[in-house]
């Protein structure tokens, strides 16, 4: 085992670029976490009642084409929009940094990159302040923003608690052609950690998936080999497995058992026990709990082989093939487009899926 930890620290180390930590501003800007994402959705009525009667969410607020949700954790407005439009997908994600001049040093960093950017100014979208928006190397059209507008704190309401209630949005997984790309891009630009990781099969060296935190859990974003730039869930956390269990069952009973897709199992990466469940159009989210804190300065990432299976089940059904072919097709910086995808330069499914 100490071989196996040290020949992990030597591999990430040789994959981070030091001198992009060292001199560029956005990695000394302080990114707080994931803030939130936006799902296209083709029924805004039939989405709402999805997410808020049967999953748990809570709707704060409605404009003619957005539905803005929060879980009971939430202080700020919303964690999810559903956006009504002609297909599924997902129509942005973000980020919170600390404060605007967060944003500024991004701006400045990304324009010296030559990545196109644009502002979004306060009260484009209910809640939010002046967010700052980046079509990032791998394609995916990201957003900062420092500002949302406060809410009501629902934790301590268990009165108004309902379906799975989930806490928080805890991560997103992304997918892309080359996830050695997107993990150099997190962590050499934007000063994400790394808590676990898989790389492909020997004697391949590049990383096939990283789990990049800057919340201090095992991530806010899970780096993926697949087709894209494409996504591929947005993972809720609840506050106990019996959550998981009640989410399913009200599913089932409200006629949407062919809804859950993987689970209820249990991941080798993260511990998290997990179900994966489509929402009407299609889209993937995963109802999570019981990971781990990732506040130690001196933990250092856990290495995973790609077809060991235990790294995605550590017990329970493996994952369908459609969990790995299916995916959220994701907008173009101006909203009017699907992005086109591309192959995956690693093998994408492992050898173990039917």
């Amino acid at each position: 085992m100490p071989d196996l930890q040290a020949r992990s620290v030597l591999l990430l180390s040789s994959l981070a670029r030091p001198d992009s930590m060292e001199n560029n501003m956005a990695a000394k800007a302080n990114i707080v976490r994931l803030g939130h994402i936006e799902f296209r959705v083709t029924d805004l009525e039939r989405a709402r009642d999805f997410y808020v009667d049967l999953l748990g969410l809570h709707e704060t607020e409605r404009d003619p084409d957005r539905i803005y949700l929060r879980t009971i954790e939430n202080r700020e407005h919303h964690c999810i929009a559903l956006r009504k439009a002609s297909s599924a997908g997902v129509g942005s994600l973000a980020f919170k940094v600390a404060t605007p001049d967060d944003l500024d040093m991004l701006e400045r960093r990304f324009g010296a990159l030559d990545l196109p950017m644009k502002w979004l100014q306060r009260g484009e979208r209910l809640g939010l302040g002046p967010t700052l928006r980046v079509r990032d190397p791998l394609g995916f059209p990201i957003e900062f923003y420092a500002e949302m507008a406060p809410v009501e704190w629902l934790l301590q309401k268990p009165h108004l608690h309902r379906g799975a209630a989930p806490t928080r949005l805890d991560h997103v997984n992304i997918l892309t052609p080359d996830a050695q790309k997107g993990y150099d891009w997190y962590t050499g630009e934007l000063g994400f950690k790394c808590a676990e990781y898989t790389e492909g099969e020997p004697p391949e060296r590049r990383i096939w998936a990283s789990w990049l935190y800057r919340k201090s859990t095992v991530h806010d974003i899970a780096v993926m080999t697949g087709p894209g730039p494409a996504a591929h869930h947005a993972g809720l956390s609840v506050g106990e497995p019996m959550n998981v269990i009640r989410a399913c069952d009200m599913l089932a009973s409200a006629g949407y058992a062919d809804s859950i897709e993987r689970g209820p199992a249990r991941h080798g990466i993260s511990n998290a026990f997990f179900v994966y469940v489509r929402d009407p159009d299609g889209n993937r989210v995963e109802l999570y709990t019981g990971d781990y804190l990732t506040s130690d300065p001196e933990m250092k990432p856990i290495r995973w082989q790609l077809n060991d299976k235990r790294r995605q089940t550590l017990w329970g059904a493996p994952p369908p093939r459609r969990w790995f072919e299916e995916y959220m097709s994701v907008e173009s910086m101006d909203g009017t487009d699907l992005l086109p995808v591309s192959p995956p330069l690693l093998q994408a499914i492992p050898n173990y899926v039917d």
